[in-house]
């Protein structure tokens, strides 16, 4: 079977990534002799956005734009790739711990349409995502890739809720901001 979780900054996708190696991966037996069909068991699946050339300034004379200097978006682009080597390192800590095998995949885009598009190119079973626990308003006006995914994607998808007390973090968070 294969497994897709996929990983950002959130607390919510490590919960369910960690739901997965516990619910979804203990009923086959770890090993420590990787074989062909073991080796590509979970794919953890990182999306970034693509980096904006341009800025355009807020104001009465904003009709022009800021292209951002070379410099800038090499190092935008070098501290995006830390970033996402850092979350990927941990997810598959995770996994080493657990002896399971995991690969890791980074794509770039709106991660809607690059997890859909990952699950049906990797001939996915099962797709795990996990919940930001978004409230009806949120989620209506910020959109929630796990409902995109669960209505788009072309494999079963399992959106796994956060413990309570992510979420009560989550909500204390977007209260201070």
């Amino acid at each position: 079977m294969r497994i897709m979780v996929a990983i950002d900054e959130s607390d919510g996708s490590f919960h369910s990534l960690k739901w997965a190696l516990n619910h979804l991966v203990d009923e086959i037996a770890p090993t420590n002799v990787p074989s062909q069909e073991e080796s590509s068991l979970i794919t953890l699946v990182h999306v970034h956005q693509p980096f904006q050339h341009y800025v355009f300034p807020a104001g009465p004379a904003g009709a022009a734009a800021f292209y951002a200097p070379p410099s800038i978006e090499e190092s935008v682009r070098k501290a995006q790739a830390e970033n996402d080597a850092a979350l990927l390192s941990r997810a598959l800590q995770m996994c080493k711990h657990k002896m399971i095998k995991a690969e890791s995949l980074v794509l770039e885009g709106d991660p809607k349409d690059k997890i859909c598009q990952a699950t049906e190119q990797m001939q996915v079973d099962l797709l795990v995502l996990g919940s930001r626990g978004l409230g009806k308003i949120k989620r209506a006006f910020l959109g929630s890739v796990s409902d995109y995914c669960a209505h788009h994607a072309k494999c079963p998808v399992l959106i796994v809720k956060p413990p309570l007390e992510i979420t009560k973090e989550t909500s204390s968070k977007s209260k201070e901001r």
